[in-house]
């Protein structure tokens, strides 16, 4: 059974957690202020394209809408939560994952670890990485009552389903893990796996690794080669064009 949970578990991801853009269909960067979940259809859209959508709509004075299922854009934030709420009541499980989220910021741990649960048993990847978050720290009401014991069978489990998942964070807390254990092989696998997805950090671990002798010349060679591949798979013209916007008004103080 091990050895059937580690070629699963070591197995390279496709895509990461955050798959593709529905509109684009190109991989959604790592970075989560590149991509923004639509309330009305829980669908991710990159930058690029929610940018693009957006000056058209400017440019011929259209009504905003969403870019991919084209409800028009909530006028308040209240509309916004009614909208989430309706995809929570239709077991969306992105939906419930956001609802997790906005619970455990407003300080609701036993409704954010209720709404994780959920959203993980339907799949979401990232509510897995949320729950291993929970029973690796223990949280607890502000009034004393417990959510969740610090359980760490549990925070390894959830964090080695949202690996498999893709979530290239949750694999490099994986490899804390191991290196906590002593198991080098193991720890630089799960760092090699994250770094071809992507992720920069990641990245640095597996050099280090190659410094003092931990990773292999050929396995640095893949890594770097893979790790390339990942990001310019994300890129585009349109992303490009976006993120220099954002810079600009950035520069001038304004708010995405």
């Amino acid at each position: 059974m091990a050895e059937l949970r580690d070629e699963v578990l070591f197995a390279q991801p496709q895509l990461s957690h955050r798959g593709e853009c529905p509109i684009c269909c190109l991989p959604v960067p790592l970075d989560a202020a590149k991509s923004h979940m639509m309330a009305c259809c829980s669908k991710h859209i990159c930058s690029g394209c929610n940018y693009k959508n957006r000056m058209r709509e400017m440019e011929q004075r259209l009504q905003p809408k969403c870019p991919f299922c084209r409800k028009p854009a909530p006028k308040s934030q209240a509309e916004a939560d009614q909208d989430n709420l309706k995809r929570v009541n239709a077991n969306d499980p992105f939906a419930i994952a956001e609802m997790g989220k906005c619970c455990r910021d407003a300080g609701d741990y036993e409704g954010a670890v209720k709404y994780f649960k959920k959203a993980a048993e339907l799949g979401n990847v990232n509510a897995h990485h949320e729950l291993a978050v929970f029973y690796d720290t223990g949280m607890f009401y502000h009034k004393g009552g417990g959510v969740v014991e610090k359980n760490h069978k549990k925070f390894v489990y959830h964090l080695e389903e949202a690996s498999i998942g893709g979530h290239a964070l949750a694999r490099c807390d994986l490899g804390g893990v191991e290196k906590m254990k002593g198991n080098t092989e193991r720890m630089m696998k799960h760092y090699m796996i994250a770094a071809k997805q992507g992720d920069p950090p990641a990245l640095d671990v597996v050099k280090v690794g190659y410094a003092i002798g931990h990773v292999s010349k050929e396995d640095l060679a893949s890594t770097l080669r893979e790790h390339q591949a990942a990001v310019d798979a994300t890129k585009s013209a349109q992303r490009e064009e976006a993120d220099a916007f954002f810079a600009r008004a950035a520069e001038r103080g304004a708010f995405r």
